[in-house]
């Protein structure tokens, strides 16, 4: 075993009061969401596209993809930038937090006590001072389709 221990940085995010990270690899901007334009049939996830500097980009509300209350009306939301499979998304949720470095042995796997909307797109979970960090697994968190499709 190496001396050396291995960290990964995340970035963190609060959503309905829970702190979320996601590996900062896979974000690409925070930003504060403006015009978002609603797409007809769309799942209830989908909040919209936006324009963001020139990319179209499909804005996924967090809070109704966890089955959490939605937003306060009028509430200022922050995003988180992020692409996969060539699309870009915008995560919207309730606050952008800072970035951390946390060792890649301290994160574990699921509790079975944690909650199955919050398991359904974790990567694992990090124990912070009094504190649980749920990593977001991106390919799971943009997996609303599958869901869609079944319904």
């Amino acid at each position: 075993m190496s001396t050396t221990d291995h960290t990964i940085e995340f970035v963190t995010a609060t959503i309905g009061g829970q702190l979320f990270g996601l590996p900062i690899s896979s974000v690409q901007d925070v930003f504060m969401p403006e015009r978002l334009t609603r797409v007809p049939l769309a799942a209830p996830e989908f909040a919209g596209m936006l324009n963001l500097r020139g990319r179209i980009v499909t804005a996924v509300d967090m809070r109704l993809r966890l089955g959490l209350t939605p937003a306060e009306a009028g509430k200022a939301r922050m995003a988180i930038g992020i692409e996969s499979k060539g699309e870009s998304y915008g995560l919207l949720i309730d606050a952008v937090g800072e970035v951390i470095r946390l060792s890649v042995g301290g994160l574990e796997s699921n509790p079975v006590n944690l909650d199955a909307r919050l398991a359904r797109v974790s990567a694992g979970v990090h124990r912070l001072d009094g504190n649980l960090l749920v990593v977001l697994d991106v390919d799971r968190v943009l997996d609303i389709g599958a869901h869609a499709e079944a319904a």
